[in-house]
């Protein structure tokens, strides 16, 4: 039934998981065009916006949308990755009520920008403090492909590698680099 909701998004990648080991039902990369539409999509399934956070990683700031239905099983983490460079999304607080302070604390913490927040204000912290307590120094950030869990890949855009393990895509060159070099 949500696979009929995600065929309607422009999606990067659609991946069913393994509720007992990554408590979601499926795991969605959308472009950050997309976000509010999807949201729109989920409220018309009653589903409800239990959080946002993010992750600061090696490719940018990965955003995460936790959604879930009260009477049937369909846990769903939508996923937007914005660069660090603009970390900006536009805001989901029209249609979830709620996203509003999901959206400030992210803010607070990461210093990405919610367009149409009615009220982006700090929520947790000074109003002068100007630094965002989660943001990691580049050297310390992880691929995002290391820390997120396998789940079954539906379908994915072509040339989508962001759950490629880093180590995983770098044994693949080596051995084709050596097959070249030893001429196989």
């Amino acid at each position: 039934m949500m696979e009929t909701v995600f065929d309607q998004l422009s999606t990067q990648c659609v991946a069913k998981c393994d509720y007992a080991k990554t408590g979601l039902h499926w795991s969605v990369f959308l472009p950050a065009s997309e976000i509010v539409r999807a949201a729109k999509l989920l409220y018309k399934e009653e589903c409800f916006l239990e959080d946002i956070t993010a992750i600061d990683v090696k490719e940018g700031y990965l955003v995460v949308y936790r959604f879930n239905h009260m009477d049937r099983p369909c846990r769903v983490a939508l996923r937007v990755l914005v660069p660090h460079a603009a970390p900006k999304l536009p805001s989901i607080s029209h249609v979830f009520h709620g996203a509003e302070w999901h959206e400030r604390e992210t803010h607070d913490f990461y210093g990405i920008e919610f367009s149409g927040n009615p009220n982006l204000v700090p929520l947790l912290l000074p109003a002068d403090l100007d630094v965002h307590p989660l943001q990691k120094e580049e050297g310390a950030r992880a691929s995002l492909a290391d820390l997120l869990t396998p789940c079954e890949v539906v379908r994915a855009e072509p040339g989508f590698d962001l759950l490629t393990p880093k180590a995983e895509e770098e044994g693949k060159k080596a051995k084709t680099a050596g097959a070249e070099a030893t001429g196989a």
